[in-house]
């Protein structure tokens, strides 16, 4: 399994993504971090509520080979899986934070409230 390290060797090079954050999300990273010390988003991709931001607790997750890493935001670093970031590359993308429960173990999900993405499409570049 790579380390996040090797993860963000590898994906040095992924730059077409932008990755911020509305004040609600960065409110409730800071009452996350406060309770249970430094977090990580990942983004799966996967069915459910999959292509949700998660949050952990870092060390808690452990990232594959084939993720990317998106920047951070609030000190926490946001992570996709490949294969969704091939879908997403030219995307830029917002944590946000609403009231509601996800069906995820992310650890807002106790406080009532839940991480979302909102996004928009960057320009696509013109094939040459």
């Amino acid at each position: 399994m790579a380390t996040a390290a090797d993860s963000a060797a590898a994906s040095a090079a992924h730059a077409d993504a932008v990755i911020a954050a509305s004040p609600a999300a960065i409110e409730l990273i800071a009452r996350l971090v406060a309770a249970h010390g430094p977090v990580m988003f990942h983004i799966s991709g996967g069915c459910c509520d999959g292509s949700a931001p998660m949050c952990f607790a870092v060390g808690e997750f452990r990232l594959g080979a084939r993720d990317v890493r998106l920047g951070a935001v609030a000190g926490a670093e946001v992570w996709i899986g490949g294969d969704q970031y091939e879908r997403w590359r030219h995307t830029r993308v917002t944590l946000d934070a609403v009231a509601g429960r996800g069906a995820s173990f992310s650890l807002e999900i106790p406080l009532g409230q839940r991480f979302i993405i909102r996004s928009e499409l960057c320009e696509l570049p013109t094939p040459p």
